[in-house]
């Protein structure tokens, strides 16, 4: 009994050092993502619109992109030096350039020259993560008793849904502290969680100088058994090269996408095509995955029992089955037009008319008006009525100042019967003795929904859809690692499952907010403004299908207990 309390607890601090790394790892990946709108407002041009927000997503994809570089690079060195020092290095990139980007200044400061030093950082952040996971996997499976691989890996896969709790709650603290306005300028509370991650980095690299090497590659290396060529051996050799394409097939592309639909896609989703408010929307995603991140070590748990394979392929069967349905909900429960509960009238608020002169034209002014419309289920929508001014002549005054509108350019004197009539037109409240700017015309645009705020029954109906999407997670990602690691002998494990680890996870789930969005924006026309919100999802959803076939045709489901060969 006290071997087994000795095992267990030699493991608890295995799982321990390599996780903590992980989860740093997955915290400054996070921070980005999550903070994405935030970014694409300080290092590209302000009137730039969506196109500053998809390259923002093109640059953290690109982190991704570049993850099998960093696979080959830190997998081969792995294989050569051993587990240990390699992902400590790959930890020390990693946390370097996370706090590198909080120092960046912003587009008005240095221009062009933000976004390109921004891409430079996430570029080295996603060559240090493609040496961090196959590591830690490596590091573990090596340490861990046979008949409990899947159970002991599976702790792994929980750090990088931890990395994503911290950051959120992390960004929610600050945000609320500071405030909105503060949070989101140039140099306010966004750039403090890339600070942060420098501290976390020093005392993983604490952690991790404790380590010893794993015994399974020590045994190797003393025998000098150690590859010469991992790469040559890993990819020249037919029948490892065919279980490298077999795994990235068959398996980890499929959990790529489950993987970033679940979580970043999700989180994307309910905020910029849902609008829900941004602290709630973030909530949704923190309450959600404190429930289903224990499902990690029971699926890691089962599938040392019943085998890895078909939990993790019916993890991407529930997937594309249910995704389309989900966020078909996720609208309609928003949708404004399904609201049939009454306006609580005495509750509605209307905001004072804030103008704003455009940058390159200075004859056109745009004034927006917001109303909070409280319902009576305690739902908040705020909508937002914007008026297009072209004036006469430029204007040179303060835009606070602009008491509006003078829609008469032929008899500006008329002051009485312009007033009325501006005041019916527009809804606009108009005040005299202010100054006032000639309008040559107006034209308006419906009211929309810029932010919303649910009330509880349809909040925790969004938790649980959210849960739904991170059960499929956990059930394609748990079996994961120890999956991996049997399907590679020792000397060239940490290359070759990096490889096509990080080219599933990393590019084909990367990928999903990037290309899920732009889908969405290949979608929208004149006669649909919108378009189709749901568009997005066939990308996951036929990545996860290709690789659902190829895996349920040519996986094995047999668990190899002796990964010494």
């Amino acid at each position: 009994m006290s071997n087994k309390i000795n095992s267990e607890k030699g493991m608890g601090f295995v799982i321990g050092a390599s996780s903590v790394g992980t989860l740093i790892e997955w915290y400054d990946f996070y921070i980005f993502g999550m903070l994405a709108t935030i970014i694409s407002k300080q290092f590209f041009p302000e009137d730039s619109g969506t196109s500053a927000l998809l390259s923002t997503l093109a640059i953290f994809a690109a982190g991704f992109i570049v993850r099998p570089f960093g696979a080959l690079v830190f997998g081969r060195l792995g294989d050569l030096i051993g587990r240990k020092y390699t992902f400590l290095l790959t930890l020390i990139l990693m946390g370097g350039s996370t706090f590198a980007i909080g120092l960046v200044p912003g587009f008005k400061t240095i221009g062009w020259a933000a976004p390109i030093l921004v891409l430079v950082l996430r570029l080295v952040q996603g060559l240090a993560l493609g040496g961090e996971y196959g590591g830690a996997a490596t590091y573990v499976a090596e340490h861990a008793p046979a008949h409990r691989r899947g159970y002991w890996t599976s702790w792994i896969q929980t750090t990088a849904t931890l990395g994503l709790f911290l950051a959120l709650g992390i960004i929610i603290l600050i945000r609320q502290g500071q405030g909105v306005e503060k949070f989101s300028s140039e140099w306010g509370g966004w750039r403090y969680p890339f600070w942060i991650s420098l501290l976390l980095v020093i005392v993983s690299i604490i952690i991790r100088m404790r380590m010893s090497e794993s015994p399974m590659f020590a045994k190797v290396k003393a025998e000098g058994k150690t590859s010469v060529n991992p790469l040559k051996e890993s990819f020249g050799h037919r029948a490892n090269f065919k279980m490298v394409l077999l795994a990235l097939f068959g398996a980890v592309m499929g959990q790529g996408v489950i993987w970033y639909t679940g979580q970043f896609y999700a989180q994307s989703f309910i905020e910029n095509i849902c609008k829900v408010n941004f602290v709630e929307s973030r909530n949704i995603l923190l309450v959600a995955i404190l429930f289903a991140t224990p499902f990690f070590v029971v699926f890691g748990a089962l599938s040392d029992k019943i085998g890895r394979k078909w939990i993790m392929l019916l993890g991407m069967l529930f997937g594309i089955l249910a995704y389309r349905p989900i966020y078909k909900s996720f609208l309609e429960w928003t949708n404004p037009a399904n609201k049939r509960d009454m306006v609580d009238v005495s509750k509605t608020t209307k905001s004072d008319p804030l103008a704003t002169v455009d940058a390159k034209d200075k004859k056109k002014i745009t004034v927006a008006i917001k109303y909070d419309s409280v319902y009576t289920d305690g739902a908040i929508y705020s909508f937002t009525k914007v008026d297009t001014l072209h004036t006469i002549s430029d204007y040179t005054g303060h835009t606070a100042s602009i008491g509006y509108i003078i829609a008469n350019k032929d008899n500006p004197n008329q002051l009485d019967t312009v007033l009325a009539k501006a005041k019916a037109a527009t809804g606009v409240v108009l005040s005299e003795g202010t100054s006032y700017v000639q309008v040559e015309k107006k034209s308006a645009k419906p009211g929309v929904v810029t932010e919303k705020t649910l009330d509880s029954s349809t909040y925790w109906k969004f938790i649980l859809l959210v849960f739904i999407q991170i059960i499929f997670v956990t059930m394609v990602y748990g079996p994961m690692a120890a999956f991996l690691v049997e399907l590679f002998p020792t000397k060239i494990r940490y290359t070759s499952m990096s490889l096509p680890y990080h080219i599933g996870n990393g590019v084909f789930g990367g990928l999903v907010p990037f290309l899920g969005t732009l889908i969405v924006e290949f979608t929208k026309t004149a006669d649909k403004p919108a378009g189709d919100p749901l568009a997005g999802l066939w990308y996951p959803i036929g990545i996860a299908a290709l690789c659902l076939i190829i895996g349920t045709i040519y996986l094995s489901n047999k668990i190899d207990r002796n990964v010494m060969d």
